[in-house]
């Protein structure tokens, strides 16, 4: 039973840029071992709910580490018996389109 969970995270109190923040979250998602895709405005994780919600918490963690404040944005979509659901779901929607679409 794997779900999906994208998620965006940042600290609010370091200013207008905070890709270097967001670049150490990624390295600690990559660490995860979990498939993963980085978007433009969050990052999707798959794998079993206590795996992603570790993933999340580590993260946080990270921030606390030398932030005051942190925004997160979290969602989830779980499905029973879906596999490969970080492939599949977009697979779905472009096979029925009929023109290239970008991901």
């Amino acid at each position: 039973m794997s779900v999906l969970l994208e998620f965006s995270m940042f600290p609010t109190d370091r200013g207008e840029s905070v890709s270097g923040y967001v670049a150490r979250l990624v390295e600690i998602v990559h660490a995860s071992g979990l498939p993963y895709k980085l978007g433009a405005m969050g990052t999707t994780l798959e794998g079993q709910a206590p795996e992603v919600f570790e993933v999340v918490q580590k993260c946080l963690a990270d921030l606390q580490r030398d932030t005051r404040r942190v925004t997160a944005f979290i969602k989830l979509d779980w499905r029973a018996g879906r596999t490969a659901g970080l492939t599949g779901k977009v697979a779905s929607v472009t096979k029925r389109i009929s023109h290239p679409v970008e991901t």
